[in-house]
């Protein structure tokens, strides 16, 4: 249900945010049978329902636009293990040692260039996995990265 207009989208929103959950009062810039026309339309898609006291947003109005439904925190979203054998769990591996790893010898190990590896650290282990990636520096060695 992701068709929604600007107009929609914008009493939908508004409607989310207030504690009774009504689509009153209505944007300023949407008078007359704009107005309407825009409400009529949410009642007859099941996004918005009729009250006693006026329209007020649905649950699929809610999930429409996102709200209403609880995003997973980390501890509780899954975490997803790489395939075996893969250079991503390679790179899992190595930063999971006691020693950890440097970008350099993550570059060896996989063949990945320097700016792939920084990419994904920050992005397929850190954002998409919820690893604890710390980093350090270390007289002689450089930047150690470990899997904390």
């Amino acid at each position: 249900m992701s068709n929604l207009t600007d107009a929609q989208r914008l009493v939908l929103t508004a409607a989310a945010q207030r504690a009774d959950r009504s689509l009153q009062p209505l944007p300023a810039s949407l008078t007359g049978g704009a107005a309407i026309k825009v409400v009529n339309a949410l009642v007859t898609r099941g996004l918005a329902e009729k009250a006693e006291e006026g329209e007020r947003i649905s649950e699929q109005g809610l999930a429409a636009i996102g709200a209403g439904v609880e995003q997973p925190t980390p501890d509780q979203a899954k975490t997803r293990a790489p395939r075996p054998g893969t250079k991503q769990a390679l790179l899992i591996e190595m930063l999971r040692r006691s020693q950890g790893a440097t970008i350099e010898e993550v570059v060896v190990a996989t063949g990945w260039q320097s700016h792939t590896v920084r990419g994904a650290i920050a992005g397929a282990l850190k954002k998409k996995l919820q690893f604890d990636v710390t980093s350090e520096k270390v007289e002689g060695r450089g930047r150690i990265y470990r899997i904390a």
